[in-house]
């Protein structure tokens, strides 16, 4: 950029706007540019550089009164990498023609922040459906819509979300992501990680077009903020954050796999320098890529809570880099037991484990990374090898690999929930998992093993963990009969499902909570985008003081009054 132009483009940015928040950070006091229903839009003039909206917009982590707003600004042959500041526009209103405006916000970006975009939009009004569109100069970008939660302790009869997680671009189309983006009435969507992965071409999925970028495994800030811009412009992708808040954690691929607080089993700290600068640059990128609010001044914090009125506490977790010890060696070793490892931080266990204790919202729902419930492994291999299975070599690696980076290795911790369960007779406890890219419905109980006492006790809780976006399973030729295996040797695994594509459509009364587990037809044909396979869905879920699973009852009707105006597809460009 020329001098002149810098200049001008600064001397606008001081004399218009007030710099909030790029990626990375995010401001509670947005600063208003006029009042609503002003036509000014950011910087009116034909100084103001060229830009491009290609990654679309996002929303996430929404309170009762504030969330998250997100788009990126993409540098164009007018507007250099180099330039210091680019004044945005946010525009606020209750229809998606952006007429009945809320009010205008303004903020600016930069090469600092990717130039990615993100503010916390504050002052609205609880259990409200919001649009909004961002703007450099006269272009626009897409308009997305986005909504409030009831307030804390505010009456709410239902709530309804999405559970994805495990979408990995590079093997095969995020046809999940459109059959998501068609749900006429979530409230939401739950994002339970792999958001990303790390490998590079042919390392981890190879289907055609949908080569990774850049084209080698990801290291740096550089690499890590090119493959969040890949995948962001995906428009599956795209229609989901468009349509729907999303409230997202991290697994391991979003830094690299099997990762841990000090470590990953995907790192050479020889060939591939400090960890702490690769998982410095990976946490960065995450918050500069996602609508995802930090949590007051605790740099890379993603444990947080969330109140769906009175209907719902949610607990998301990270079990993955801000407390884990390094992974036990295999299921038999003893540092499985060992009372000093942690899956996660005390502070962080401290807080979950209050907050199960003190809410008082009719469900508790908590949204993690790996699998909680116990999985036992020689039992499931004694029961396969029982089913017929001639080759136990293949399925005992797929439980090895499962079994140590789970809860399972990591016992002493599940023992602290688990006995905060039961003491304080806390009910009504449902987790949510991803990680395996299977489906499974489990029931927890204090020892699993117990079969005796598990007919009078009952469970704990309950959990369901979701299937992938596009990250394979078991391998087809066994997946079945591993599945049946499972159930047979581990009797409090209802619903296990382990080769097939999808997601869990949540349905939370303060009767019950239902999950209900939908399959796409295909993640290879492009003319099967979006389809669900109506055959392959499984309903299941647990009743109010009940965490006893059920089975198969009916699928949960759609909102006969849809949770926006109006429907996607919204419009484009809208001015």
């Amino acid at each position: 950029m020329d001098k002149q132009r810098r200049a001008v483009v600064k001397g606008l940015t001081a004399a218009s706007f007030t710099a909030l928040t790029a990626c990375g950070g995010s401001s509670s006091n947005p600063a208003r540019t006029n009042e609503p229903g002003s036509t000014t839009s950011a910087g009116d003039s034909q100084s103001i550089p060229g830009i491009e909206f290609n990654h679309g917009v996002a929303s996430g982590d929404p309170l009762s009164d504030r969330v998250i707003l997100w788009t990126r600004v993409t540098p164009t042959e007018s507007l250099p990498r180099d330039v210091e500041t680019v004044p945005v526009l946010v525009t606020v209103a209750r229809d998606r023609d952006m007429r009945e405006k809320v009010g205008r916000f303004s903020t600016t970006t930069g090469p600092e922040q990717d130039f990615c975009v993100k503010m916390d939009v504050t002052g609205l009004q609880p259990d409200t459906w919001y649009y909004y569109q961002f703007a450099v100069g006269q272009q626009v970008s897409m308009v997305g819509r986005t909504r409030t939660f009831p307030a804390a302790g505010m009456p709410v009869e239902r709530a309804r979300f999405a559970v994805v997680s495990c979408s990995n671009y590079a093997f095969g189309l995020f046809s999940v992501y459109k059959a998501v983006s068609e749900q006429s009435d979530l409230d939401f969507i739950l994002h339970l990680g792999d958001y990303i992965y790390e490998y590079g071409p042919g390392e981890y999925g190879s289907f055609p077009g949908r080569d990774p970028l850049p084209a080698h495994e990801i290291l740096t800030l550089s690499d890590y903020r090119q493959r969040h811009a890949q995948y962001k412009t995906d428009t599956n992708l795209q229609a989901v954050h468009q349509q729907f808040p999303m409230i997202c954690v991290w697994d391991d691929h979003e830094s690299a796999n099997d990762s841990y607080r000090s470590g990953a089993e995907n790192h050479d700290e020889a060939t591939e320098g400090a960890w702490t600068e690769r998982r410095g640059s990976a946490v960065q990128a995450y918050f500069e890529w996602l609508p995802i609010r930090e949590v007051g001044t605790e740099k890379g914090r993603i444990w947080r809570q969330f109140e769906f009125g009175g209907l719902i506490d949610l607990f998301m977790l990270d079990t993955r880099l801000e407390g884990r010890d390094l992974q036990a060696s295999s299921p038999s070793d003893p540092a499985r037991f060992d009372e000093e490892r942690r899956i996660m931080s005390d502070a962080q266990m401290n807080w979950l484990v209050g907050g199960l204790s003190s809410s008082r919202a009719s469900w508790r729902i908590i949204g993690q990374q790996v699998m909680f419930a116990e999985l036992n492994i020689v039992r499931t291999l004694d029961a396969a090898g029982t089913l017929g299975m001639e080759d136990l070599t293949t399925f005992n690696g797929q439980l090895l690999a499962l079994n140590v980076d789970q809860w399972d290795g990591y016992v002493a911790d599940r023992e602290v929930i688990l006995r905060s369960l039961a003491e304080e007779s806390i009910d009504n406890t449902v987790f949510f998992t991803g990680d395996i890219h299977t489906s499974w419905a489990n029931e927890v109980y204090a020892d699993s093993g117990n079969l005796l006492e598990n007919a009078t006790v009952g469970p704990l809780a309950a959990e369901f963990v979701t299937p992938s976006v596009t990250s394979p399973g078991f391998p087809e030729e066994f997946a079945d009969i591993a599945a049946e295996a499972v159930k047979v040797a581990n009797s409090h695994m209802k619903y296990v499902e382990l080769k097939s594509p999808g997601f869990i459509l949540v349905d939370v009364t303060a009767e019950r909570t239902q999950a209900e587990f939908l399959y796409v037809r295909s993640i290879s044909s492009a003319d099967q985008l979006g389809e669900v396979d109506p055959a392959m869905t499984k309903v299941v879920g647990v009743d109010d003081g009940n965490a006893r699973i059920y089975e198969d009852r009916p699928r949960s009707q759609p909102r006969a009054v849809r949770t926006a105006l109006f429907h996607p597809p919204v419009r484009n460009a809208v001015s």
